[in-house]
């Protein structure tokens, strides 16, 4: 891939043929497209509305050698100030199709895993109870293998619809990309990682595979983790969901807690003081703000008990 160097004019009519002229923008700010309500300006944001119009667009950047973001809910995403040069592919309402067929729900990358979650109650499905309240995309989802409450993406997916960048190709090639499905097992998910994180695939759709269910139970489970979520969660305020990874044989919001640094502010960003593990937006926070307090923290964290925070929260952009 040569240096990027800016999008040429081909280039943006290269996309609007793709995707469709009024599918594309420029310089949209990325605080709109993130739960921490935080991020500048992207050069070019496209919302392809079919998996095959998505294709192209990714294989149109290739070709051309423009950095590719692809963005759902933004809920896991803290975009630099200075914004995301190249493209953001946006997958969220305009490919969020949720359809289901016996025992299998199959969802566009764009849906919501709420979504699903309401389409399998409907259905009286069981399964994705504990992952309703994640507010992920399934691309997302299945990109971190989102989890809550002992449970996780991987427990209820089967497979998933993904592009495969033409320099991954089986015979080495540099070409176009393809469009592979992918079983559950071939995914290699583990704790907030996958396949789809480590190759850079990209998720188109997904199908989960679920168990018949009594409907009550099913609306009474998701209930009670709805409840606990707004119990123990600062929800309230724009954030990007837990801020660090579960360090192995400890809990990150009690570190965090432990070390006196409940509410503990740089900016507009705060440690929550509803739940440790959560940095927050007050209202004004820059990307800025909420990198130093994650730095902070971790060194707090570090110095005074000697265990490595790892953000779970995805870095992206120009800070």
């Amino acid at each position: 891939m040569h240096e990027y160097d800016g999008i040429s004019d081909e280039v943006l009519c290269a996309l609007g043929a793709d995707a469709g002229e009024d599918n594309v923008a420029l310089f949209e700010p990325m605080s709109a497209h993130t739960t921490f309500k935080i991020g500048g300006p992207a050069d070019v944001v496209v919302t392809p509305t079919s998996t095959t119009d998505a294709a192209a667009v990714l294989d149109t950047c290739a070709r051309a050698g423009v950095p590719v973001t692809v963005v759902g809910n933004g809920s896991d995403l803290l975009v630099g100030d200075r914004g995301i040069r190249g493209v953001v592919v946006l997958l969220r309402e305009n490919l969020s199709a949720v359809g289901v067929e016996g025992t299998r729900v199959r969802a566009e990358a764009g849906a919501l895993l709420r979504d699903v979650a309401l389409a399998a109650a409907d259905a009286e499905l069981t399964g994705m109870e504990p992952l309703w309240g994640i507010p992920a995309t399934v691309g997302g989802a299945c990109h971190m293998n989102a989890g809550a409450y002992d449970a996780a993406c991987a427990d209820v997916l089967e497979s998933v619809e993904a592009y495969v960048p033409g320099d991954l190709a089986p015979d080495g090639s540099r070409g176009r990309g393809f469009v592979r499905t992918f079983s559950v097992e071939d995914l290699h998910m583990g704790y907030r990682k996958s396949r789809v994180h480590d190759e850079g695939l990209i998720v188109l759709s997904a199908t989960f595979a679920l168990a018949p269910g009594n409907s009550r139970m099913i609306r009474a489970a998701m209930d009670d983790y709805r409840n606990r979520r707004e119990e123990k969660q600062p929800l309230e305020m724009p954030s990007a969901g837990s801020t660090f990874k579960r360090p192995q044989g400890h809990f990150a919001g009690k570190l965090i807690m432990d070390a006196g640094l409940r509410g503990y502010r740089i900016g507009g960003a705060q440690v929550s003081e509803k739940h440790c593990g959560f940095v927050v937006n007050t209202g004004n926070a820059t990307a800025a703000d909420v990198n130093a307090l994650i730095e902070h923290v971790q060194d707090e964290v570090k110095r005074q008990f000697g265990v490595e925070l790892e953000p779970e929260v995805r870095r992206v952009g120009q800070f």
